[in-house]
């Protein structure tokens, strides 16, 4: 046979070795770290609803995860999620776009002024719209929001300066904006709160360069104001689209979005050393999992994903110190309802959009 490039590579190099012969729920060396992460680390996370189940299971193993907002001594753990607590390193909710991430960094440093960030709800609570649902019911007035709202910037511009790694799940390219100012939303305007005008609010579904320019933005902004330079872990959230609106189909749609995402990823980390790349999004997406790692509808996560997730991860980053998670297992298909663990519960604005299927063309 003559000489390849190819004779000579390794078993992970090839589909058949690595995964269509691969026994495991997880193929074997299908995540390599560039860096190790320290237990010591400060560690601050974001991102998309996926990102919840990262943070926590960084906490559970005994990793230090930044927490600028804790919750009241005493508030039950179904509302310190439902109030936006105990979720991230701040009360930011989720933050699907790398826009998003990037504007919540300018304003938190004083170099933007995001203009629409108060809207009402039909029975007349005022919400901020930059993070609508971490006070469920709204507040009282426009000014309460204001001020809720510096109180949160001034912790979220601490946690960027104490931080030396930042966990970022890429979740979304679709967004809804401000056209005048180009205010950037987690969620649409009359979703949770506001009420949606086509002459003030537009759709924006942001490309392979926006997203690389905006994360690079991010950095470059986050390591002026640090002493010591951070890194940053990305991963790509695996959950399809609730709902699209952009024309094309949801399914076509979702793999345009998650295909941008995890090339810009991947671009990131290739060019950058303190960028690093976290393959969550293959494992639970790619051919080996037979989508058993998915519910019922297709999209929600199942816990046992979740787990061959953290595993995987856990696995590189501690070595024999790590103990293996029980669920770590083949999903069991079964009739019987698993009882609720509020523990594994995620907040997800998106998922709402699904109480708008079914009237459209």
């Amino acid at each position: 046979m003559r000489n390849s490039p190819y004779q000579d590579r390794p078993s992970t190099s090839f589909w058949k070795s690595a995964v269509a012969s691969s026994n495991d729920l997880v193929p074997e060396g299908l995540y390599c770290r560039k860096w190790a992460i320290s237990p010591s680390d400060r560690i601050a996370t974001a991102g998309s609803c996926f990102a919840q189940h990262i943070g926590r299971h960084l906490k559970r193993n005994g990793f230090k995860v930044i927490d600028m907002e804790p919750p009241p001594v005493g508030l039950p753990q179904e509302e310190q999620q439902r109030f936006g607590y105990a979720t991230y390193s701040a009360r930011y909710g989720n933050i699907y776009t790398t826009r998003q991430l990037l504007q919540l960094a300018q304003e938190a440093f004083g170099e933007a002024a995001p203009d629409d960030v108060v809207w009402r709800s039909g029975a007349g609570a005022f919400f901020d719209a930059l993070r609508p649902g971490v006070e469920p019911q709204g507040l009282e007035s426009h000014d309460e929001v204001l001020a809720h709202r510096r109180f949160h910037l001034a912790k979220v511009r601490q946690m960027f300066e104490a931080m030396n790694l930042m966990v970022f799940t890429m979740g979304l390219t679709e967004a809804w904006v401000h056209r005048p100012s180009g205010t950037v939303y987690p969620t649409a305007p009359g979703t949770i709160a506001g009420r949606y005008d086509p002459d003030v609010h537009g759709f924006m579904n942001f490309g392979f360069q926006d997203v690389v320019e905006d994360f690079l933005e991010f950095r470059r902004l986050v390591h002026s104001r640090q002493r010591s330079k951070c890194r940053f872990l990305l991963t790509v959230s695996p959950v399809p689209l609730t709902a699209t609106a952009s024309d094309r189909h949801v399914m076509v749609a979702t793999v345009h979005s998650k295909s941008i995402l995890r090339a810009a990823a991947g671009e990131l980390s290739s060019r950058y050393d303190d960028i690093d790349y976290f393959p969550s999004y293959e494992i639970v997406t790619n051919p080996w999992s037979k989508a058993m790692f998915y519910e019922e509808n297709l999209r929600s996560v199942r816990p046992e994903a979740v787990a061959a997730v953290m595993d995987t991860f856990f696995r590189v980053h501690l070595g024999d110190a790590y103990v293996a998670s029980s669920q770590m297992q083949p999903p069991v298909k079964s009739d019987t309802p698993r009882p609720r663990d509020f523990s594994e519960d995620v907040i997800c604005e998106e998922a709402i959009l699904e109480a708008f299927g079914g009237g459209g063309r």
